[in-house]
């Protein structure tokens, strides 16, 4: 009696399937036939037009790194905006006394990467958030200025 299930056809098909997917699924995302993870991208305004905004005070800068790296160190101007609570969902009135929806939101986190889907999660509230690709020691070295850290009482 033969086998019901033949291992030996099964795991070709699997290499075969798995060489087609490697070969296609790059070519696919060249092609704009896959979407991105996210839908926001980086944003094209340069830091200095970033520090411009700032100033101007037409634009404010969000920091969506966690809790413990803000501690560790954070931009003077920056507020700070965790991507992990943004992800739970933040109540629409909270998110109104944090962020201006008359105002650019910047945002920024270690290295790039959290920014883009927290500019997804705020965009759908409504806000014009531009995510930068630099992330913390970039912005740093770009001449951002390091906030002074607050001195505990003895």
């Amino acid at each position: 009696m033969k086998p019901c299930f033949d291992s030996a056809a099964f795991f070709r098909f699997v290499g075969i399937t798995r060489a087609a997917i490697a070969f296609v699924l790059p070519l696919a995302f060249a092609f704009g036939q896959i979407a991105p993870a996210f839908a926001a991208e980086h944003t094209k305004d340069s830091l200095d037009t970033v520090k411009e905004k700032l100033k101007e005070k037409k634009a404010l800068l969000v920091d969506v790194r966690e809790e413990d790296e803000w501690d560790a160190g954070h931009l003077q101007d920056a507020r700070p905006l965790a991507l992990s609570k943004l992800e739970k969902g933040v109540d629409a009135e909270k998110l109104a006394k944090i962020l201006a929806k008359d105002k650019i939101i910047y945002l920024h986190c270690a290295a790039g990467g959290r920014c883009l889907p927290a500019a997804d999660i705020l965009k759908k509230q409504g806000y014009d958030v531009r995510p930068l690709k630099p992330g913390y020691k970039q912005l740093l070295k770009a001449g951002f200025i390091k906030a002074e850290p607050k001195k505990t009482a003895k």
